[in-house]
């Protein structure tokens, strides 16, 4: 089978589109497509090329029933700059491979992230790692505002005296802030990709990475479009239920009452609102 190139993804290549005030994603290049994907799945037993909507069900049954490995046949490869506390969420998905700037070989540019107001939030006292919705008011969000960049300045200018004093680059960059933007290239394969797309897209995920996560998600589109709704409904869109909660389920279905108490009924309601 020859190279997979698809017209649509060959339009967007080497493009930045914007995410947060100074990053961006670029797809620098894929390896693979829907059409790779069948064809891996079908040399198993010889098969030929079959219909669009055969190719569709074929898809859609492979990541319905956890089929990995013919999704990663696909191989995408991304430019991204975003803040390091951005990157320091997104590098635990570890099957990616990554090449990252250097503060160690290149001075680091003076550019940090600002929320914008809408996404100036109280901590949230249901959920310990996130924000609370609603953003706070005007005047909260102006001192906010202020006072990150103040201090953004400052540590830029402490590091530029440093590296003017001849202090070594590796040294004069640690005390720079984690709103500071890196950039790296960025590579994986498809099955782990929408792995980490169903984790990052999340409404429980922090909005900056959400941010990415959703750009990155419309790209695939263009190069996997089967693939990607199959994703959306068999991954993105579902929920995963115990056996608990499936006998919950059976009791609801004979129009028994519900046997979950507690902290189990909580998890199990939140799951079908």
């Amino acid at each position: 089978m020859a190279h997979c190139i698809v017209p649509a993804a060959e339009e967007i290549l080497d493009k930045e589109f914007a995410v947060l005030d100074h990053g961006f994603v670029r797809l620098v290049d894929y390896l693979g497509s829907d059409e790779r994907i069948v064809q891996s799945a079908r040399v198993s037993y010889g098969s030929g090329t079959k219909t669009y909507r055969q190719d569709k069900g074929l898809i859609s049954y492979l990541l319905r029933n956890d089929h990995t490995s013919p999704f990663e046949q696909v191989n995408f490869t991304f430019h991204v700059k975003m803040p390091i506390f951005v990157a320091r969420q997104w590098i635990r998905h570890r099957t990616g491979r990554v090449n990252e700037i250097s503060g160690r070989y290149s001075v680091m540019t003076d550019q940090c992230y600002l929320p914008d107001r809408e996404h100036i939030n109280f901590q949230s006292e249901d959920n310990k790692q996130g924000r609370a919705e609603g953003a706070v008011d005007e005047a909260l969000a102006d001192q906010v505002l202020s006072l990150l960049s103040e201090d953004q300045k400052r540590s830029y200018e402490t590091y530029q005296k440093l590296l003017d004093l001849g202090i070594a680059r590796e040294l004069a960059r640690v005390d720079l802030p984690l709103s500071m933007y890196t950039e790296w290239y960025w590579q994986m394969d498809l099955h782990n990709l929408f792995h980490f797309l169903q984790l990052r897209l999340d409404a429980h995920a922090q909005y900056e990475i959400r941010a990415y996560a959703q750009t990155i998600l419309e790209m695939v589109r263009l190069v996997c479009p089967m693939a990607t709704e199959a994703f959306e409904e068999h991954k993105r869109g579902s929920k995963t239920f115990s056996s608990s909660e499936l006998d919950a389920l059976k009791c609801m279905l004979k129009g028994e009452g519900n046997p979950l108490t507690g902290r189990s009924l909580e998890l199990f309601e939140q799951k079908l609102s």
